[in-house]
């Protein structure tokens, strides 16, 4: 009878007053969403400040970041972790989706996270700091960017509770890992199919910032994800090494095309666009001047193969200094992607190819240009037709002219062509000249 009562008695306290708290419907948990793609520039480093910055101001509970990434540069992996370490709300991180990576500088940045997972088949590590073209540091500097970065990575990991032994590694000793492996060496807490999944996994475990513990069911999440525009796509795009160096070459040649042959305007105007996208690049990746001017006096040694006859001395001068430059161009320990020395060969010898090509057919020009019109008819001989005084008809490689001459001659004779007024050539006697020459 009693249970009876107290049954009633709840029922009505629900019928009452329905924002009580037997049927308050939990709050559901909102996460940012973020993708981090491509290498890691200062352009990434704007995102994630700008994701960041609206999960604070818009009130979210988490941001997570889906990550895929090669490595990039230092510097900007070394204020992304920063901002990660001292972010106002818990930043999770996905390595995702299948077949994913987070090599070099995206090794830190899951060190950095709160909670981090990765996707089947993914992999995480090989983060020694290479040069700009993919080869090893000097010794000295390596050993200095090496205990700089082993020394980020373990406090980053010691601080999430993290295998901090195998992230020194993975600086030290280029150490790669695969998902699976990573979970069960305590790199990364959770191996999940997706994002979803991933945050189903988060909720179960509890996520605890400022001494607070927030558990969630799948169903309880909303997520919001942060797409980046048109700007940020374009410009991530245009800061790949290769890009900016594919740009540099191109509008280097379109503008010695234009100046070589004036008029054209398409390949200058082009040409123009192009330099100007692969400077603002190159004021932003870690560009070397030495590189820089050896490429532009490469394109000035080309130049000076259309003014001065040096039998092609100029040309490979042009192509070595190309090719150099090309080697040295962006600075070592950058940790950027770089230029493959294949790249960089076949995108030499293609330039280098096609300027010669197009210095060959202006030389070709230049030359047969000073024999036309009518220094075309100098030093010619001459078969005297038909004369009469000072003038006559001659006959000049099967064509016959109309001649003069100072000098008397006679037909059959020779003549040497001395000048010529309109269609009147101007003769002079050349008896040395052998007959079978007109």
């Amino acid at each position: 009878m009693l249970r009876t009562l107290l049954a009633c008695a709840a029922l009505l306290a629900v019928l009452l007053f329905p924002s009580s708290p037997f049927c308050e419907q939990a709050k559901p948990v909102r996460v940012l969403e973020a993708e981090l793609t491509g290498a890691v520039t200062p352009l990434q480093e704007e995102f994630l400040r700008r994701a960041l910055d609206q999960a604070r101001d818009q009130q979210y509970d988490a941001l997570l970041l889906r990550l895929d990434t090669p490595g990039g540069l230092l510097d900007s992996m070394r204020a992304m972790v920063k901002d990660m370490l001292n972010a106002p709300l818990p930043v999770l991180v996905w390595v995702g989706p299948k077949g994913a990576q987070a090599a070099s500088a995206g090794v830190f940045l899951v060190a950095a996270a709160d909670v981090c997972g990765m996707a089947p088949q993914a992999t995480i590590g090989s983060a020694s700091p290479v040069n700009a073209g993919g080869s090893d540091l000097g010794e000295t500097l390596k050993t200095k960017v090496l205990a700089d970065l082993q020394s980020l990575v373990r406090g980053a990991a010691l601080a999430r509770g993290r295998n901090a032994d195998w992230y020194e590694r993975a600086v030290s000793q280029s150490v790669s890992l695969t998902a699976q492996e990573a979970v069960l060496q305590r790199v990364v807490e959770i191996l999940a199919d997706d994002s979803l999944d991933f945050l189903e996994q988060v909720g179960r475990r509890g996520l605890t910032r400022a001494g607070a513990s927030l558990r969630f069911e799948r169903g309880q999440v909303e997520v919001v994800r942060l797409e980046p525009g048109f700007r940020e796509r374009f410009l991530s795009w245009l800061l790949h090494p290769q890009v900016a160096y594919f740009l540099l070459l191109g509008g280097l040649a379109g503008l010695f095309f234009e100046i070589i042959t004036p008029g054209a305007v398409l390949p200058g105007v082009l040409g123009g666009l192009s330099l100007l996208l692969a400077l603002y690049a190159m004021s932003v990746l870690p560009t070397r001047g030495a590189g820089l001017g050896l490429v532009l006096l490469g394109l000035l040694f080309f130049w000076l193969e259309v003014k001065i006859t040096s039998y092609g001395l100029l040309g490979l001068a042009a192509v070595a200094a190309l090719f150099l430059g090309s080697l040295i161009l962006f600075d070592p320990g950058s940790g950027l992607p770089g230029l493959p020395l294949s790249t960089v060969i076949v995108t030499v010898a293609g330039l280098s190819a096609l300027l010669a090509g197009l210095v060959t057919l202006v030389v070709r020009s230049q030359r047969s240009r000073r024999v036309q019109g009518d220094q075309a008819m100098l030093g010619l001989a001459a078969e005297v037709l038909d004369w009469a005084e000072d003038h006559g008809q001659a006959r000049v490689r099967g064509e016959i002219w109309a001649a003069r001459s100072g000098a008397k001659l006679v037909p059959g004779s020779l003549a040497v062509v001395i000048g010529q007024e309109g269609l009147t050539l101007i003769l002079a006697p050349a008896a040395e000249i052998p007959a079978h020459e007109p």
